[in-house]
């Protein structure tokens, strides 16, 4: 194990700058820390089945992690922009009484990624605790936490929500006054 260690080691020492530059080049320096850092993970997790021309692999899992962050931040940015069209539609829609739904789509954008997909998971989709808990790969009682640790946050962000349309309103009536 110690010697895994040293020669983990050396091959850090050689190789980091090199991905790093591969890195910047692709995503800039302040990414391309995250990138090397994610790259040597996966390099000490698979370390026995590196070729021992260890440069070109290291700098294929390091386009892999780039190419997975770059998905996961446009699939990050796809639903952030669709929640701002819907919260945009609902505030045209006042006929119909949208405050409350503006309320619930801003305090749902509001949310982290996670709390977001477990929430639409259950409430949106319909699926059940057990098929929730098998798409999110964790056991049922943990996504049962989840859930409703999540559905404290929404509850909070609304009361937030809530509490600024007030004030807006607040601030409309005694401009209008």
């Amino acid at each position: 194990m110690d010697d895994d260690r040293e020669r983990f080691t050396a091959l850090y020492d050689a190789y980091r700058m090199r991905v790093w530059a591969y890195a910047a080049s692709r995503v800039g320096g302040q990414a391309a820390d995250e990138v090397v850092s994610e790259t040597f993970m996966v390099a000490w997790r698979r370390f026995g089945e590196m070729p021992s021309a260890s440069l070109p692999w290291l700098l294929g899992v390091a386009r892999n992690v780039i190419r997975d962050s770059v998905r996961a931040q446009t699939r990050r940015d796809s639903l952030a922009a669709e929640l701002r069209r819907w919260t945009t539609e609902a505030q045209s829609d006042v006929a119909d009484g949208v405050v409350d739904r503006i309320a619930m789509l801003r305090a749902l954008a509001a949310l982290s990624d996670g709390d977001r997909e477990l929430l639409t998971l259950v409430a949106w989709q319909g699926l059940s605790s057990r098929e929730a808990a098998r798409v999110l790969g964790c056991s049922v009682a943990s996504l049962r936490v989840r859930l409703h640790r999540a559905r404290r946050r929404l509850t909070a962000a609304m009361s937030r929500q809530a509490q600024e349309a007030s004030q807006h309103r607040t601030a409309i009536e005694v401009e209008f006054s």
